[in-house]
């Protein structure tokens, strides 16, 4: 934390993280009631979410991991799988969990990809969505908290692969 401790301001402590994990683990029993769910973590920064989330749903699922090439700052840059998924999601239920949503242009990419893979539903979910961003029309399906504009850091976030580390999440203060 040395490296952003002068940068940043808390946002969101472990505990609080903690409870919007439940309350989306909840959600999305619920939605599934007993039904195996397939959950797809985008990395990298999805790595810590998808970890505390899997281990608080009480469903049968598998996990799979996809690498997909971001847009972020490149206009007009395309998107590309770098790493796909290697199971067979057809017929299946399928989770996207990320850890933010903002300008979701590779989300958007990602879950169009998928359903080319004839899933039996395909949902997103999202520890904290940044609509304030969006520059496509997305709307996750399940949310734990809706965030203002303003970048954070901590639990998977990073500034230039700094800050993926630390267990709360941080605003960079401008």
């Amino acid at each position: 934390m040395d490296r952003l401790k002068d940068a940043i301001v808390p946002y969101l402590t472990q505990k609080e993280i903690k409870d919007l994990i439940k309350k989306l683990a909840r959600q999305v029993e619920s939605e599934y009631k007993d039904q195996e769910v397939v959950l797809v973590c985008p990395l990298k920064g999805s790595i810590l979410f998808i970890a505390d989330f899997m281990r608080e749903l009480n469903l049968p699922q598998r996990v799979d991991f996809v690498k997909v090439s971001g847009t972020k700052g490149q206009t007009g840059a395309p998107v590309k799988i770098i790493k796909d998924i290697s199971l067979n999601i057809t017929g299946k239920h399928v989770l996207i969990v990320e850890e933010i949503i903002d300008e979701a242009k590779t989300l958007s990419f990602l879950k169009s990809r998928l359903m080319a893979a004839n899933p039996a539903s395909l949902k997103i979910i999202t520890l904290l969505d940044k609509p304030a961003r969006r520059v496509v029309n997305l709307k996750p399906d399940f949310v734990g908290k809706t965030i203002e504009d303003r970048f954070v850091v901590g639990y998977g976030l990073d500034e230039g692969e700094i800050g993926r580390n630390y267990p709360d999440i941080y605003y960079l203060k401008h």
